[in-house]
């Protein structure tokens, strides 16, 4: 519930940014899967969304890029009756800076994720019937780039982030699509 009031309040607030610098424009639009390495667990897939702001007049090829993040890991144990599941979901602002090369277009940035975790557990053979922690925390991140045009306004994006968040670390390898306006 946190995340859903965080998440429409950012809404709501977000297309003000814009309005503080008039040259400041949305630029584009992305979706991505993503490969996720967290701390102490094994690989698995998470979703995401971003927008991409951009204004010449402050740095050409600058662009702050807000988004929302999602991933969901669970396990079962059949014999055992133990049932154990993770997700992470995390509005983030990234700002990132553009090389350009060719056609390719190489990027380097940073920015700030807020995480909305929480850890689920049911194992009542063992006395645990059912557990849930859930708690928010900022982290850092920092991210680096390739993308490159398919035709059209179409763009293609790989991606490796990393999100620094105290004791839930995450690797992230990113594979997006995304339109330019």
């Amino acid at each position: 519930m946190q995340f859903l009031l965080t998440f429409v309040v950012t809404s709501l607030v977000a297309p003000l940014a814009p309005a503080a610098h008039p040259a400041t424009t949305l630029s584009g639009v992305e979706a991505m899967t993503t490969t996720v390495f967290q701390e102490q667990q094994t690989s698995f897939s998470g979703l995401g969304f971003r927008v991409n702001f951009q204004s010449d007049e402050l740095v050409e090829g600058f662009a702050f890029v807000p988004g929302i993040e999602y991933w969901r890991n669970s396990t079962r144990l059949e014999q055992y009756g133990i049932n154990a599941m993770r997700r992470d979901a995390t509005l983030a602002l990234d700002a990132r800076y553009h090389f350009r090369f060719n056609s390719m277009s190489p990027y380097l940035g940073a920015g700030y994720g807020l995480h909305f975790l929480t850890t689920e557990v049911e194992a009542p053979a063992f006395g645990l019937p059912r557990a849930e922690t859930s708690l928010t925390k900022g982290g850092l991140a920092l991210l680096g780039g390739i993308l490159v045009p398919m035709g059209g306004k179409f763009q293609n994006f790989i991606e490796v982030k990393y999100h620094h968040v105290t004791d839930y670390s995450q690797f992230k390898l990113n594979f997006r699509i995304g339109f330019g306006l």
